[in-house]
């Protein structure tokens, strides 16, 4: 196994076959459809998205291309953020406000016929709820979620709460955990970053498809050494002599837990594995991690 190169000056074709790209979903095809066009545009045999949205949704669709796909796990537990039009029924209440504050926190959902996932009741968090514009019988909402939370089912209790009845208009996701809809590309910008890339001009592209390690960001990492890195390719765990350093996530300064999910990186800042955490990163010896995914 040869160590990839430091992040930052990796070759075009490297960074195709172990990158993510922050792309904008257009309304009409399925999440999954999107991917498979993006795969086909690099020339990936694999990739992974960060989600899945409607076909009439929008929004935030990181895509981890090549063998980055294999920590398509990192996006199960993400934060999602939404902007939603809530469509009532008859005009809104005078305490619309706080009846709608009142769905932050824990809710109860039971997932649509239509879902892939089995109907039964569960618990889903809201952690922010926010109207941001609201006349007669149409609001504006900022939904900060949990990974799996249905919001055409958030909008119809919000209905059902007011006494008004509601349904779910627009729809557009504007964040999956670290990835927002600041650093958003388009399909149409993609596909011509490609083209101007293969001319020699490789500026967009860079900008658009980022190294993988960026999706890796809001976990810890552990730093082990070029020759622990070989055996880790090999399917070994991560032992504690061959660990140099731990690191809190660049994402909200979380430092290692027991059990938590890790990224397991050399010196230069290449991303080897995912692995869960079962030791003291600074132990003189035993296991620190067992390998959750080989990143090479």
């Amino acid at each position: 196994m040869m160590v990839r190169a430091p992040p930052e000056e990796r070759p075009v074709p490297d960074l195709l076959s172990f990158g993510v790209v922050n792309l904008d979903k257009p309304p009409g095809p399925s999440a999954h459809q999107v991917a498979a066009w993006v795969r086909d545009a690099t020339g990936q045999d694999r990739v992974a998205h960060g989600g899945t949205l409607d076909p009439k949704v929008t929004g935030c669709l990181p895509i981890l291309l090549g063998d980055a796909a294999r920590a398509a796990r990192i996006f199960d537990d993400a934060v999602k953020e939404y902007v939603a039009v809530l469509e009532l029924h008859e005009s809104a209440p005078p305490d619309f406000e706080s009846v709608v504050a009142q769905f932050e926190g824990d809710i109860y959902q039971k997932p649509p016929r239509k879902s892939a996932v089995k109907r039964q009741l569960r618990t889903r968090r809201i952690h922010d709820l926010d109207v941001l514009e609201q006349a007669d019988r149409r609001a504006l909402l900022r939904v900060r979620c949990a990974s799996g939370t249905y919001i055409r089912k958030l909008c119809h209790d919000i209905g059902l709460a007011l006494g008004t009845g509601a349904h779910m208009g627009d729809l557009r996701r504007t964040a999956t955990g670290q990835f927002d809809d600041r650093s958003l590309v388009s399909m149409h910008d993609l596909v011509d970053a490609l083209a101007f890339a293969e001319d020699g001009d490789e500026g967009e592209l860079r900008e658009f498809v980022q190294p993988a390690e960026r999706a890796l960001d809001h976990l810890p990492r552990l730093v082990v050494a070029p020759s622990a890195a070989e055996a880790i390719a090999d399917g070994a765990p991560v032992y504690a002599p061959g660990v140099i350093d731990s690191e809190a996530s660049e994402v909200g300064e979380v430092t290692p837990t027991e059990g938590e999910l890790v990224g397991v990186f050399t010196p230069n800042g290449a991303a080897v594995a995912l692995g869960t955490l079962v030791g003291a990163p600074d132990a003189e010896s035993g296991t620190v991690a067992d390998l959750e995914r080989v990143l090479v």
